[in-house]
């Protein structure tokens, strides 16, 4: 096939419709855990007991922390757990994690974003904060 204004031969790429992609659980979950990561407000994301302790045996932070994803076909449902700073406003906080999730995830993978509930885990202080760095 020829593009008329520039002589250029344009290759095109057929897709049978054997082929799938798969896209797995983990990605959508870094993905989501990225787009969390991003939005002020949010001090970290809340794992359960089993991630908090591979994280401190293998000594680095998963993005997915605190991020269940279920995945279908072309779609996916996120659930999010986080910490908030104290002072800020949750429904704020929530409503932009949902739409940076929706949109990251579906620019990313394509695939259609059905839910992103959002679990407030708890506050974190800024006393905690100064609490946790003396532990440390």
């Amino acid at each position: 096939m020829e593009n008329e204004e520039n002589n250029e031969k344009v290759e095109e790429i057929n897709v049978t419709s054997d082929s799938s992609i798969v896209i797995s659980e983990d990605v959508v979950s870094v993905i989501a855990g990225i787009a969390v990561s991003e939005v002020p407000g949010v001090v970290d994301t809340a794992g359960g007991f089993a991630g908090g302790i591979s994280e401190v045996l293998s000594g680095k932070k998963k993005l997915s922390k605190g991020i269940k994803v279920e995945v279908g076909e072309k779609e996916t449902k996120i659930d999010v757990n986080i910490i908030v700073e104290y002072g800020t406003r949750i429904p704020d906080v929530a409503f932009e994690i949902q739409n940076r999730v929706k949109k990251s995830v579906k620019e990313m993978t394509g695939l259609d974003v059905l839910e992103v509930n959002v679990h407030v885990q708890g506050v974190r202080t800024s006393m905690d904060q100064e609490q946790k760095e003396e532990n440390n």
